[in-house]
Protein backbone atom coordinates (compact mmCIF):
# COMPACT_ATOMS: atom_id res chain seq x y z
CA UNK A 1 0.00 0.00 0.00
CA UNK A 2 1.25 3.09 -0.82
CA UNK A 3 2.23 6.10 1.73
CA UNK A 4 -0.10 9.37 1.45
CA UNK A 5 1.39 12.44 0.60
CA UNK A 6 3.57 14.52 3.33
CA UNK A 7 2.36 18.10 3.14
CA UNK A 8 4.72 21.18 4.43
CA UNK A 9 3.81 24.46 4.18
CA UNK A 10 6.09 26.68 2.09
CA UNK A 11 6.68 28.93 5.20
CA UNK A 12 8.30 25.50 7.00
CA UNK A 13 10.32 24.72 3.88
CA UNK A 14 11.67 28.35 3.33
CA UNK A 15 12.42 27.93 7.42
CA UNK A 16 14.39 24.91 6.16
CA UNK A 17 16.02 26.82 3.13
CA UNK A 18 17.08 29.63 5.33
CA UNK A 19 18.79 27.41 8.00
CA UNK A 20 20.87 26.17 5.18
CA UNK A 21 21.38 29.66 3.89
CA UNK A 22 22.22 31.35 6.74
CA UNK A 23 25.07 28.82 7.58
CA UNK A 24 26.65 29.61 4.39
CA UNK A 25 26.76 32.87 4.20
CA UNK A 26 27.55 33.08 7.86
CA UNK A 27 30.89 30.71 6.66
CA UNK A 28 32.04 33.35 3.74
CA UNK A 29 31.42 36.06 5.95
CA UNK A 30 33.69 35.06 8.71
CA UNK A 31 36.42 34.28 6.28
CA UNK A 32 36.18 37.37 4.65
CA UNK A 33 37.16 37.98 1.27
CA UNK A 34 40.80 36.34 0.91
CA UNK A 35 39.94 32.62 3.14
CA UNK A 36 36.51 32.34 1.45
CA UNK A 37 38.18 32.98 -2.12
CA UNK A 38 40.89 30.33 -1.09
CA UNK A 39 40.55 26.49 -1.24
CA UNK A 40 42.45 23.84 0.70
CA UNK A 41 45.40 22.78 -1.27
CA UNK A 42 43.70 19.35 -1.93
CA UNK A 43 43.02 17.58 -5.23
CA UNK A 44 39.41 18.64 -6.63
CA UNK A 45 38.56 20.73 -3.25
CA UNK A 46 36.53 24.08 -3.66
CA UNK A 47 36.40 27.34 -2.15
CA UNK A 48 33.67 28.22 -0.07
CA UNK A 49 32.60 31.50 -2.22
CA UNK A 50 32.98 28.78 -5.24
CA UNK A 51 30.37 26.43 -3.28
CA UNK A 52 27.82 28.89 -2.06
CA UNK A 53 28.23 30.31 -5.96
CA UNK A 54 27.25 26.87 -7.18
CA UNK A 55 24.21 26.27 -4.25
CA UNK A 56 22.79 29.41 -6.24
CA UNK A 57 22.98 28.45 -9.36
CA UNK A 58 21.44 24.39 -7.72
CA UNK A 59 18.32 26.86 -6.62
CA UNK A 60 18.17 28.92 -9.60
CA UNK A 61 18.23 26.16 -12.00
CA UNK A 62 16.40 23.22 -9.92
CA UNK A 63 13.59 26.02 -8.83
CA UNK A 64 13.59 28.30 -11.50
CA UNK A 65 14.01 26.29 -14.31
CA UNK A 66 12.70 22.66 -13.62
CA UNK A 67 9.92 24.03 -11.25
CA UNK A 68 8.86 27.04 -12.91
CA UNK A 69 9.84 26.83 -16.45
CA UNK A 70 11.74 30.16 -16.85
CA UNK A 71 14.49 30.12 -19.10
CA UNK A 72 17.91 29.78 -17.22
CA UNK A 73 21.33 30.66 -18.13
CA UNK A 74 23.62 28.55 -16.18
CA UNK A 75 27.07 27.82 -16.66
CA UNK A 76 27.71 25.10 -13.92
CA UNK A 77 31.68 24.66 -14.39
CA UNK A 78 31.74 28.39 -13.56
CA UNK A 79 30.48 28.33 -10.63
CA UNK A 80 33.65 25.72 -9.42
CA UNK A 81 35.83 28.14 -10.00
CA UNK A 82 33.35 31.65 -9.28
CA UNK A 83 35.49 34.31 -7.33
CA UNK A 84 34.75 37.68 -5.71
CA UNK A 85 33.95 39.76 -2.75
CA UNK A 86 31.92 38.31 -0.15
CA UNK A 87 29.44 41.18 0.72
CA UNK A 88 28.22 41.04 -3.37
CA UNK A 89 27.98 37.00 -3.11
CA UNK A 90 25.84 37.58 0.26
CA UNK A 91 23.83 39.92 -1.77
CA UNK A 92 23.35 37.37 -4.72
CA UNK A 93 22.03 34.70 -1.62
CA UNK A 94 19.07 37.56 -0.25
CA UNK A 95 18.17 37.83 -4.05
CA UNK A 96 17.90 34.15 -5.06
CA UNK A 97 16.40 33.68 -1.75
CA UNK A 98 13.18 36.06 -2.95
CA UNK A 99 13.25 34.54 -6.15
CA UNK A 100 12.65 31.38 -4.22
CA UNK A 101 10.04 32.24 -2.44
CA UNK A 102 8.10 33.51 -5.71
CA UNK A 103 8.74 30.33 -7.61
CA UNK A 104 7.22 28.03 -4.90
CA UNK A 105 4.11 30.73 -4.42
CA UNK A 106 1.99 28.22 -6.77
CA UNK A 107 3.85 24.86 -6.15
CA UNK A 108 1.63 21.79 -6.49
CA UNK A 109 3.81 19.38 -4.52
CA UNK A 110 1.85 16.17 -6.77
CA UNK A 111 2.03 17.68 -9.93
CA UNK A 112 5.02 17.06 -12.49
CA UNK A 113 7.54 19.56 -12.71
CA UNK A 114 6.83 22.76 -15.21
CA UNK A 115 9.90 21.16 -17.74
CA UNK A 116 9.72 17.65 -19.52
CA UNK A 117 10.96 14.06 -18.66
CA UNK A 118 12.91 14.69 -21.94
CA UNK A 119 14.85 17.50 -20.28
CA UNK A 120 15.39 15.59 -16.88
CA UNK A 121 17.10 12.71 -18.78
CA UNK A 122 18.50 10.92 -16.31
CA UNK A 123 16.63 12.46 -13.74
CA UNK A 124 13.07 11.49 -15.03
CA UNK A 125 12.28 8.45 -13.07
CA UNK A 126 13.98 9.78 -10.02
CA UNK A 127 11.65 11.32 -7.41
CA UNK A 128 13.50 14.78 -8.22
CA UNK A 129 11.92 14.59 -11.76
CA UNK A 130 8.58 12.88 -11.43
CA UNK A 131 7.36 15.29 -8.66
CA UNK A 132 7.39 19.39 -7.78
CA UNK A 133 7.85 18.10 -4.26
CA UNK A 134 10.56 15.86 -5.28
CA UNK A 135 12.83 18.51 -6.61
CA UNK A 136 12.12 21.08 -3.53
CA UNK A 137 13.65 18.26 -1.85
CA UNK A 138 16.40 17.98 -4.08
CA UNK A 139 17.22 21.70 -3.42
CA UNK A 140 16.98 21.23 0.10
CA UNK A 141 19.47 18.10 -0.12
CA UNK A 142 22.13 20.14 -2.30
CA UNK A 143 21.99 22.89 0.27
CA UNK A 144 22.31 20.70 3.43
CA UNK A 145 25.17 18.87 1.52
CA UNK A 146 26.98 21.81 0.33
CA UNK A 147 26.80 23.31 3.88
CA UNK A 148 27.85 20.44 5.38
CA UNK A 149 31.30 20.62 3.03
CA UNK A 150 31.77 24.63 3.68
CA UNK A 151 31.83 23.90 7.27
CA UNK A 152 34.91 21.34 6.23
CA UNK A 153 36.47 23.52 3.81
CA UNK A 154 36.39 26.32 6.44
CA UNK A 155 37.67 24.08 8.97
CA UNK A 156 41.01 22.89 6.62
CA UNK A 157 41.03 26.62 6.06
CA UNK A 158 41.88 27.67 9.43
CA UNK A 159 43.27 24.80 10.75
CA UNK A 160 47.14 25.71 11.82
CA UNK A 161 48.05 22.76 9.88
CA UNK A 162 46.07 24.13 6.62
CA UNK A 163 47.36 25.26 3.22
CA UNK A 164 45.48 26.73 0.65
CA UNK A 165 45.92 28.42 -2.41
CA UNK A 166 44.03 31.54 -4.14
CA UNK A 167 40.83 30.61 -6.66
CA UNK A 168 41.06 32.90 -9.78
Amino acid sequence: MPLPPIAVEADDYLWFVDEALAGMVEIVTRLGDDLANRRPDLPDSNSPYAVLTHCLGVVEWWAGHVLTGRPVDRDRAAEFVAHGPVDELVARVAEQRRRLAGDIAGLDPLAPPAVGQEELREDADLPIGRTQGGVLLHIYEELAQHRGQMEGIRDALLAPWGRSVPVG
